[in-house]
């Protein structure tokens, strides 16, 4: 009987110990940096077979082909020629890489602090042709991910070593232990034109690089970043421009330049292309923001949740008939809006996991809703001449324009 008294106290005590840890304890994500030597770094560039992606980003159309961003990965590089049945050709390997532009067979892509020029003319034979140190933020942003404690490690990288990206894991750690969590740092994020004598290609609203005739702008958290390309293989790096603060995204219309940033929309005249000249702005609660505009309207979506700031998810129509004058025009809910994009009166709109959305977009104060394509995530569109092309989940959808807006082509999965 004293065996038995004895066994059940200890039980008891066992159990209110784990009780106690419990409470103690917290499962958390945990960010632990990855380091590399610059040296490594920079010679880590590789052009292979394809492979499974990761986490699908940006995607940009060029002639025949679709380029997919594998974040902080590389490039996949797609043969469109028949949309029904793409197939993946080849895949660029590039450390903290999250965008990318073309211009005559020149691919220009970042690669954390270094913008890397790529010849694609023969697309079997992928050549790295040129790559310009040190011109964008030498920084990797904490990933956007709650409940974030972050581990640089502890004499885990040699001096000199750099951030190359960070891998994600579940810990259970004390509650009370100091933790650093994400305070929301931006990522590295338009339509089929003729710049000059060489052909563009067409990214979506979520890009950061936007070529304009014979310069390459790119912006980051705070700045545009100007490149002269004028020589194709040789950009030339111009004076930055301070831009604000949290910019996301840039759209070219014309002679303009619009910013989408967590806060509002800057309007940049570039009639001097290598000195923009900020015109005006229109501010908004902080939210997450692309923007796309036509003729007199800018079409933004803010997504609220996680670390983007808004309580509340919308599409905000902006007048921007006189750019120094903007006005709101309406303002509609949304669920959980990433890209969007326009084609004559189709507008379409990524609510993430609530699908693709399509409108009628001809009158503005009260839109159509012609087409909702649900059990998709939707993440970007490019409205091009005779399809759209939109990313979400890992997986590459076209679609043939029609009387209700859309109709499925394919659905490629890139892994």
């Amino acid at each position: 009987m004293k065996t038995k008294i004895l066994f059940l106290f200890a039980v008891i005590f066992t159990f209110m110990i784990s009780c106690n840890n419990n409470d103690e304890f917290e499962t958390v994500n945990v960010a632990k940096a990855e380091f590399m030597s610059l040296q490594a770094f920079r010679a880590s560039v590789e052009i292979v077979a394809p492979v499974p992606i990761i986490e699908s980003g940006k995607i940009y159309a060029y002639n025949n082909l679709v380029l997919v961003n594998d974040i902080d990965k590389g490039i996949h590089i797609i043969d469109n020629s028949n949309p029904v049945s793409p197939v993946k050709i080849a895949f660029i390997k590039i450390k903290a890489t999250k965008d990318m532009e073309i211009k005559g067979n020149y691919l220009y892509a970042d690669s954390l602090m270094d913008l890397l020029v790529f010849d694609i003319s023969d697309i079997n034979n992928i050549k790295e042709v040129a790559r310009l140190k040190d011109v964008f933020p030498s920084y990797i942003p904490m990933p956007f991910i709650e409940n974030l404690v972050v581990d640089y490690g502890e004499n885990g990288n040699q001096a000199g070593d750099i951030i190359v990206g960070w891998k994600i894991t579940q810990e259970q750690r004390r509650i009370d232990d100091e933790r650093n969590y994400n305070t929301g740092g931006v990522v590295f994020n338009d339509f089929m034109t003729l710049a000059s004598a060489e052909s563009t290609g067409q990214g979506g609203s979520l890009a950061r690089f936007k070529i304009v005739n014979d310069y390459l702008y790119a912006v980051d958290s705070h700045n545009i970043n100007i490149f002269d390309i004028t020589n194709l293989v040789a950009p030339r790096e111009l004076q930055e421009v301070h831009a604000g603060f949290d910019i996301e995204t840039i759209f070219n219309k014309d002679n303009l330049l619009f910013l989408g940033s967590m806060s509002g929309m800057y309007i940049y005249d570039i009639e001097t292309p290598e000195n923009p000249i900020f015109i005006s702005e229109f501010q908004h609660g902080t939210a997450c923001d692309p923007v796309v505009v036509d003729d007199n309207f800018a079409y933004i979506t803010l997504r609220a949740g996680n670390f983007c700031g808004a309580f509340e998810s919308s599409l905000e129509i902006v007048d921007i008939s006189d750019v120094y004058n903007l006005e709101l025009v309406k303002s509609y809910p949304m669920d959980n809006p990433y890209g969007l994009g326009i084609k004559n009166n189709l507008l379409f709109i990524c609510d993430g996991t609530s699908g693709l959305k399509v409108y009628n977009k001809t009158k503005i104060e009260d839109l159509e809703l012609l087409n909702t394509f649900k059990n998709i995530t939707a993440f970007d569109v490019i409205p091009m001449q005779n399809k759209l092309l939109l990313i979400g989940n890992n997986t590459l959808f076209q679609y043939n324009y029609s009387d209700n807006g859309l109709n499925l082509l394919s659905e490629y999965h890139l892994n």
